[in-house]
Order: C-alpha cells, then sequence, then structure tokens
C-alpha cells in the first residue's frame, strides 16, 4: 500500500523531467485547440454544425481503428517512440487544419482524423511507458499524477483559447498554430526519453490469466461520467432548469480543479483496497451521483442548480476513483507479452463509450430526468457488478485472448 509518494519519486516513475514537461506541454496545446475545433470549422471555416461534427466523429472513430496495430507496436517493446508519434500525427493534423480552405469538408476530415489517431493512440502508449519504469502501486500513483497534470494543462489551454476569442473568430487561428508548435515540442521531449521495453515471451500457459471482457465491457458504461460536465450538466441546467450558463461554466471548472488538487491523493487513499474493489467502489459512488442529480433536478428552478452543482462534486469524486483505478487495473491484470494490445483494448473501450455517451444523453434527456438518470445509475451499477463479480471469478477465469 503507498501511503506517501514524494514529488521526486512520482516525476521519476512518470517517465523522468522531461517526459513529464512533454505531457505538460502536449496537454496544453490540445486544450489550446479540442474544446474549440468544432468552433474552428464552424466560424473560420464555414462549415455547418452538423457538417462538421460528423466529420469529427468520423476522425474520433478512424483514430480507434488504429488502436490494434498501436497495441502490436506497444507489444513489440516500442514506448516513447509510440507516444512521440502519437503526439506527431496530431501536428500534421493541425497543419491540415490551418491548411483547409473555407466550405472544404473532406480536408477538415482528414485533420480530424490525425488529430484523432493521436489523441486515441496517446491513453495506451502513455500507460504501457509508465508500466515499463514504474510498478505496484507506484505506477498507480504515477498515472494518476499524469492524469492531474494533464487537466491541468488542458485548463490552462482552455483559458489562453477563451481569451484567444475575444479578438474574434479568426483569433482561433492562432491557438491553432501555437496548438501545432506544442505538439511538436512535445513530440521532441517525450522520443529524447529513448524508452524501449524488452518484448515479453509468451508464457507457455495463459490459463491462469484473468479474463478481462466484463471490465472492457463496464469501462464503456463507467466512461460516460467523462462527457457529464461538458454535456449532460449544461442540457438539464440550461434546457430542464432553465439556468444562467454561468452554473455549467462552475461545474466545469470546479470538475477540473478537483481532478487536478485530488487525483493523486484520492488514488493513494483508494491503494488500501485492491485495484478491482476500487473500481466497483467509483462505480457506486457514480451511480449515487447519478440518483443525487435525479433528486436535485425534482427541486425546480431556484434550488436545482445548486442542488445539481452541490451533487456534481460527488460524480467528480466517482470519475476520480474510476480514472485512478481503472488504466492501473488493466496494466495489473494483463499478461506482460499482452500489454500493448490490453491497454489498446481498453483505450477501444473508452473511445466508444465516449463517442456514443453524447447520443445515448441527448437521446435520453427528452424523456425526463428520470430516463436519463435512473437508466445511467442502472447501468453504472449493472457494469460495477460485472467487475465485483468477475473479482470473485478471478481464480477460475479463463485466459486473456490476445
Amino acid at each position: 500500500m503507498v501511503t506517501k509518494i514524494r514529488p521526486r519519486a512520482l516525476v521519476r516513475a512518470s517517465g523522468g523531467p522531461r517526459y513529464a514537461v512533454a505531457i505538460a506541454v502536449d496537454a496544453l496545446g490540445t486544450g489550446l485547440l479540442r474544446p474549440f475545433l468544432l468552433l474552428y470549422g464552424v466560424t473560420v471555416l464555414s462549415l455547418s454544425p452538423p457538417v462538421a461534427g460528423l466529420a469529427m466523429t468520423a476522425g474520433a472513430v478512424g483514430g480507434l481503428v488504429c488502436m490494434p496495430a498501436v497495441g502490436r507496436w506497444l507489444d513489440r517493446g516500442a514506448r516513447s517512440t509510440v507516444v512521440a508519434a502519437s503526439m506527431l500525427v496530431r501536428v500534421l493534423g493541425v497543419g491540415l487544419l490551418l491548411a483547409t480552405p473555407a466550405n472544404d469538408v473532406w480536408l477538415f476530415a482528414a485533420a480530424a482524423l490525425f488529430l484523432g489517431i493521436g489523441n486515441q493512440a496517446w491513453p495506451a502508449a502513455h500507460a504501457a511507458l509508465v508500466a515499463t519504469v514504474a510498478h505496484g502501486r507506484e505506477r498507480d500513483a504515477a498515472l494518476a499524477g499524469a492524469r492531474a497534470l494533464r487537466n491541468a494543462g488542458l485548463g490552462v489551454g482552455a483559458l489562453l483559447a477563451t481569451a484567444c476569442l475575444t479578438g474574434g473568430t479568426t483569433a482561433l487561428q492562432a491557438p491553432a498554430a501555437i496548438t501545432g508548435i506544442a505538439y511538436l515540442a512535445a513530440a521532441a521531449l517525450a522520443w529524447s526519453v529513448r524508452l524501449r521495453a524488452r518484448p515479453a515471451a509468451a508464457p507457455a500457459k495463459t490459463g491462469d490469466a484473468p479474463r478481462m471482457r466484463a471490465l472492457l465491457a463496464a469501462n464503456v458504461i463507467y466512461v460516460f461520467c467523462l462527457n457529464l460536465p461538458e454535456i449532460a450538466l449544461p442540457l438539464v441546467l440550461v434546457t430542464q432548469l432553465h439556468a444562467s450558463p454561468v452554473w455549467s461554466s462552475a461545474v466545469f471548472v470546479a470538475n477540473t480543479v478537483l481532478v487536478v488538487t485530488l487525483q493523486i491523493p484520492v488514488t493513494v487513499l483508494m491503494s488500501r483496497f485492491s485495484r478491482r474493489t476500487a473500481l466497483a467502489v467509483g462505480g457506486v459512488v457514480l451511480a449515487a451521483s447519478y440518483l443525487g442529480f435525479l433528486a436535485a433536478t425534482s427541486l425546480g428552478a431556484g434550488w436545482g442548480a445548486p442542488a445539481v452543482a452541490a451533487v456534481s462534486v460527488v460524480c467528480t469524486i466517482g470519475e476520480i476513483i474510476y480514472a485512478g483505478s481503472a488504466t492501473a487495473l488493466v496494466t495489473a491484470l494483463a499478461p506482460t507479452h499482452l500489454l500493448g494490445r490490453a491497454l489498446a483494448r481498453f483505450q477501444l473501450s473508452t473511445g466508444f463509450g465516449l463517442a456514443v455517451s453524447p447520443a445515448v444523453i441527448t437521446a435520453l434527456a427528452p424523456h425526463g430526468p428520470a430516463a436519463l438518470w435512473g437508466s445511467l445509475a442502472a447501468a453504472t451499477l449493472g457494469a460495477t457488478a460485472a467487475v465485483a463479480t468477475e473479482d470473485r471469478r478471478g481464480a477460475t477465469a479463463t485466459a486473456f485472448v490476445p
């Protein structure tokens, strides 16, 4: 159990100082562009919102299609090279974006594709790199620390891009250009780490390797919580409770601040439990918060918005527990020779959940709070039960199939 971890040890376990700077620079660049990519397509390139949104969705899906190849690359021992490649491919995406003329949806879609490939490949590559230099609970803390650092960078980048918007919509081209430079600098830093793992030989017998299908399926449901501050809560606050958009902004800022400040302490605190138990606890907290949102929305205008904001803190705690245990559990369960493919499949489940959650949330919301929050609570409790049941069957679980 990790009771205390010093900053220097955390940086070392995260890949070293240069790699930590690479993560921060990459996150800053992502925060400058990703929240405003749709706005860039609509205002700078004069695309209609549905067309721009479809192009972005196609890019994200295209990135997921590349994940099996990323997993195999990682299993051949590549580490910092894959991380750097995930950053360089986004440099190409930004370059295409800046070169896209008005009304050219195909070039915008190509830019979104390269950005999507990089965005999907990075989490698996990063987790594999950390798993190579750190082990046990120190690795869990390192993964949590990287997430906190990345959220801080995203928040700062988004604030800078928001400031650029005061100069008019064409000012979005400036943060886009800075994003490309940031990705290039981050790639150079990551490449300089020059970390490679010796490819692990497949064991003669893998019958005792834990099964991961239940975890991957549950992750699709768990990951819905990541889109709540950006999609579900603004939708509920503005359209159902008729609250000021300021409440939505406050919830988003509070979510970012809590993740940055609490991700490492909560992950260390939960280290007294098994990773799978921690993941189940995260699911219970998330389901409880969904029921809390259901109760909060029943208060109507006036008290409804403050109640939703208060419950969002509980939801963020559930998100922190989930994020601190899920990837750590995958790295602990996966056979060494299949670590890359296991992380790639986990990212596939994450990407799929993030892709379908906006459609599910917006489809359920018009049917009332009970349909939205009741369905999310029931699905999350089902996912939690699957995770807990898999824990009890761990001793007789079947092999992880590559």
